[in-house]
């Protein structure tokens, strides 16, 4: 499988790792092989995944909680390859995804492409997909906080931002089989960025994100992080799994992380070989082709939680991230 077979259609002079792939696989090396590394990192396997399939549409049919949720294979796959085919865990992962939606209707319907705020934002060149994979077949999402204006935009928008292009990649197949790398610039950040934040909201954004977006985040590679961008980026690592947390690499320069990503998939401006608005470009069409399918998510609903087993002590624990990060803003302030 090429890179070019699961990418969209889109004219580049660049050069991507197609090439790479496809030497891989003639010499047997199934890191670019989708089923192969299914098979070894999610136990799936054709029968596996017929029968949990089947599985989760029962379960969903037959649930008086959950309505008009979309029962296809690729939108039950998200959970069940997020979760390693345990279908109790990813039953439960889609419930938590629903609440979180209904919790934070602004941030999770309306998801419109065309909708002037996130046109700009997007355009801006906050956030892109690079339209080239690294060597292992990853998706790599670039950040560029430079390129959000916090003085005029809310949190909010950040947060739009963010879920309108992960709906739109969470459907695809290798995606959900290889993962995300994010690769993010905290230059040009600033207080704004930081204090834009409800403490309470950032708490529970980043302890519930993970627990309901059903993604593989494989690394996070961040560099130019300010004081003040630190102080939450800190406070992040330890409310999420000891997993995530390992995942996150810190590099003064850009250069620093040259040996952990694959410059061919970068912006310019990051050292690497893609033009920013060519990333830019590439981002909208991939929106313009999913629109419909991400504003028709706003017909699923939830109408009751019961269903959701929570965490011991959960609201303990939530209590005390939000002290944290309080303590956090707070400093921020001072400084």
């Amino acid at each position: 499988m090429t890179t070019a077979s699961v990418l969209l259609t889109v004219g580049t002079t660049w050069g991507s790792n197609n090439d790479r792939c496809d030497n891989d696989e003639k010499l047997g090396n199934n890191a670019c092989n989708p089923a192969a590394v299914a098979a070894k990192e999610l136990r799936e396997t054709p029968a596996i995944r017929e029968q949990a399939l089947r599985i989760m549409r029962e379960w969903i049919q037959q649930n008086p909680d959950i309505k008009n949720v979309r029962q296809d294979d690729l939108f039950l796959l998200r959970f069940l390859r997020h979760k390693k085919f345990s279908v109790p865990m990813a039953q439960q992962t889609l419930l938590k995804y629903l609440s979180l939606r209904k919790y934070y209707s602004n941030c999770f319907t309306n998801l419109d492409c065309e909708d002037p705020r996130l046109k700009e934002i997007l355009g801006n060149g906050f956030i892109a997909v690079s339209p080239v994979r690294d060597s292992l077949g990853r998706r790599v999402i670039i950040y560029n906080m430079a390129k959000f204006d916090a003085t005029k935009y809310t949190c909010w928008d950040m947060v739009r931002a963010y879920v309108i292009i992960y709906e739109a990649l969470m459907d695809d197949p290798t995606d959900q089989v290889f993962g995300f790398v994010h690769v993010g610039d905290g230059s040009g950040s600033s207080k704004s960025h930081v204090t834009v934040w409800n403490p309470v909201d950032f708490a529970r954004f980043i302890k519930w994100g993970e627990q309901s977006f059903p993604m593989r985040h494989k690394e996070f590679q961040l560099f130019n992080v300010p004081a003040a961008l630190k102080y939450i980026i800190d406070f992040a690592a330890t409310k999420v799994s000891t997993k995530m947390s390992d995942r996150l690499r810190l590099h003064t320069t850009h250069k620093g992380m040259y040996k952990e990503v694959d410059l061919s998939c970068l912006p310019v401006e990051f050292g690497g070989d893609i033009p920013l608005q060519e990333m830019v470009k590439y981002t909208r069409e991939l929106l313009l082709e999913k629109r419909q399918t991400i504003l028709d998510l706003d017909k699923m609903e939830i109408l009751s939680t019961k269903g959701i087993i929570s965490s011991r002590n959960s609201g303990n624990s939530l209590r005390e991230g939000v002290t944290s990060v309080e303590g956090s803003f707070r400093k921020l302030e001072i400084d």
